[in-house]
């Protein structure tokens, strides 16, 4: 498995980020499917680019790519905890070798041979173009996709490798294997390529014009062209080592769409002409966008700084939203709201709410020892035959490259055994001495299902998959993912431990109708004489102080509203996926409930009636367009309607059908 080394003339960006954490989940993904990795990554670190890099910094071309990978790149891979094997670094010596050797091979083979040129050149790209290549600009300018300045005639004598030759063997490749080049709209791309003829390749430099770089075995004074070079990089560590170099058939890269045709073109052809075998997939990623949809850039002011990003959120968080939102084959937009609606809804509301319930039941009920199962009901016979398909699902989807679809996978089982708790209601279950044996078994399923789901996401959520197995008392043991259940054995200590995923704070709004708002949503749930709903005390635009009463008042004095003022408020079925209490709030909990596609938060007076637990899976009445208000510095965005009896007790409203979270009350 490789990714594709980074080109070592500036800081990392959020691409390098993405395309790496991409590529590490793939090799966790295969390790914990009990197969024989090697990862490869490294940096490209000769060219002009570096040159004149160095120049403009006043440092060495060495002293520029020792500094920017070693601190700027390595230093920011062992922050994401990307499980690499190997580190390639293009100017090591066992590289120059690994470079030279194949050159020379290739060069005694009689596809190498001298000649005179003259054409468009990317200073960009480091490499010649055509004129179809080319993109023109809101100047009017014509470039190559990502330059900043128009490429450059020139003429010059340069050593050539015969691409040509093996134009029809690569076409003819692409053709039987489908799968070569994945996603296949990029397949497709490279076959338009090679509709055309692709000419020769000019693999060396002048060392007089371009000094930094890997001389030519044969003529020193030219030096090897960056691509010819940095393409051999994902072979060498393991033939510095000895081992056959045909592993090259074993090879997944993992590489950005801009770099497509050096890999798919280039490199291929590389390998023929030196008796290698072509790689077994090219696994092509598309780039990450700015949360608005528009391209990153420092000028536009919404580029992301990864060191930044690493520095302000957990690694595992950062890694989840990425690879949940990104898809290969488009454009995937990111950010900061992207990044705290994953954490809210996925993360921390339904995996880590499912842990700290399962945990704090099993400490509570049962001192926290985890109990042996009972008999399983179809409940529970169900989940098991789920926890036993799931892995075979995740590594379909993984072979598939639906990375976003097999986390998914993995968060639906997370979700079900959920419903399950809210369903089973051990709550219930511990106050009779009948169901101590049922309680046992939901208690069980729960936690083993905690740690089949932990396996299906470690790729992943790496960091927090084995702090989570810890909480269940199984230690740093690592499972495989493969079929099993009941792995947790009974009697385990469950110790617990900190919030998996904690939530970010609220930002701080301390606006005077923010504060009037909070004050006016809290509930009262003193004794009453007539009965009402918890949306009496809520402000209306009608009732906000200095502002003169429009012209439904006088309707509105006898306690009748128009229908076009019920039409105002929207009252939405919300689905709760977590609860806690406030703390030092007698009367508050803290719900996350679901709306539609949107999650939010809710502060309720309703501790005294219900306990946390039970809400949860609970679907209710949330009056939704209700604006926001601060309760002990937490924003409740709705009110949830609950109807009050003559001695102050609580119900809340639902319905007897189970709609679905998101539908409108009428």
């Amino acid at each position: 498995m490789t990714a594709a080394i980074d080109y070592a003339n500036g800081a990392p960006h959020i691409g390098h980020v993405y395309e790496k954490i991409l590529t590490d989940a793939l090799a966790r993904y295969q390790r914990l499917a009990g197969r024989d990795v090697t990862f490869v990554m490294g940096t490209d670190e000769h060219g002009e680019k570096i040159s004149k890099a160095a120049a403009k910094s006043g440092v060495t071309p060495q002293e520029l790519v020792d500094d920017l990978s070693e601190r700027a790149f390595q230093g920011l891979w062992k922050k994401l905890g990307i499980s690499y094997d190997h580190f390639i670094r293009t100017t090591s010596p066992k590289h120059k070798k690994h470079v030279q050797d194949v050159l020379q091979r290739v060069y005694d083979a009689g596809d190498i041979y001298f000649a005179e040129y003259e054409g468009l050149y990317s200073v960009g790209a480091e490499r010649y173009v055509t004129e179809k290549e080319l993109v023109e600009g809101p100047d009017g300018v014509r470039r190559f996709p990502g330059d900043k300045d128009p490429p450059e005639l020139r003429r010059e004598a340069n050593y050539f490798f015969n691409m040509q030759k093996y134009q029809p063997w690569l076409l003819d490749t692409l053709q039987r294997n489908p799968d070569l080049i994945q996603p296949a709209g990029y397949r497709n791309e490279v076959l338009e390529m090679l509709r055309e003829d692709i000419g020769p390749l000019s693999i060396s430099r002048p060392k007089a014009r371009v000094p930094w770089g890997i001389e030519l075995p044969w003529d020193p004074g030219h030096v090897t062209y960056v691509w010819f070079d940095a393409l051999l990089s994902y072979l060498t560590p393991v033939v510095s080592q000895g081992q056959n170099p045909n592993v090259s058939g074993q090879v997944w890269h993992v590489i950005g769409k801009d770099i497509l045709k050096p890999h798919a073109v280039f490199w291929p052809t590389m390998l023929r002409a030196a008796g290698l075998p072509m790689y077994r997939r090219l696994v092509v990623h598309s780039h990450i966008l700015a949360e608005d949809g528009r391209k990153m850039g420092k000028s536009l002011g919404n580029a992301i700084d990864p060191e930044a990003l690493v520095a302000a959120w957990p690694v595992d968080v950062i890694r989840y939203a990425l690879l949940r939102e990104a898809s290969l084959g488009a454009d995937s937009p990111f950010g900061e709201g992207v990044l705290v609606s994953r954490l809210n809804s996925d993360l921390a509301n339904d995996l880590g709410n499912l842990l700290s319930r399962t945990v704090s039941m099993i400490q509570k009920y049962r001192g926290g020892a985890l109990p042996a199962a009972g008999e399983p009901g179809e409940r529970e016979r169900d989940i098991e035959a789920a926890a036993r398909a799931l892995p075979g699902e995740v590594l379909r989807l993984v072979d598939e490259l639906k990375i976003n679809m097999a986390i998914d996978a993995a968060m639906g089982f997370v979700r079900d055994l959920n419903r399950y708790i809210a369903e089973s209601a051990p709550w219930t279950l511990a106050k009779s001495p009948d169901t101590q044996a049922r309680l046992d078994t939901v208690l069980y399923t729960a936690a083993e299902g905690l740690r089949v789901a932990s396996v299906a996401l470690e790729a992943v959520i790496p960091t927090k998959a084995k702090e989570l197995r810890e909480q269940l008392g199984l230690g740093r043991q690592s499972y495989p993912l493969a079929p099993a259940w009941g792995l947790t054995p009974a009697g385990t200590h469950v110790p617990g431990g900190p919030v998996l995923f904690p939530k970010p704070e609220p930002k701080a709004d301390n606006s005077a109708a923010q504060d009037s708002a909070a004050a006016a949503a809290t509930p009262q749930p003193q004794a009453r004489k007539e009965k009402k709903t918890m949306t009496d005390a809520a402000p209306t635009e009608n009732t906000t102080p200095g502002k003169k009463p429009e012209a439904a008042a006088p309707a509105q004095q006898d306690g009748l509203i128009s229908i076009d003022d019920f039409a105002r408020i929207d009252l939405r079925i919300a689905e709760v996926v977590a609860c806690e209490a406030v703390e030092k709030a007698d009367k508050l909990l803290k719900l996350t409930v679901k709306l539609g596609d949107e999650t939010r938060t809710v502060v309720s007076g309703i501790r005294k009636w219900y306990e946390p637990e039970a809400l949860v899976g609970r679907k209710v009445v949330l009056v939704a367009n209700l604006k926001p208000a601060k309760l002990r510095g937490i924003e409740s965005q709705g009110m949830i309607l609950a109807a009050e009896d003559d001695a102050g007790n609580l119900d809340l409203v639902g319905t007897g059908l189970d709609l679905p979270s998101g539908t409108k009350v009428r």
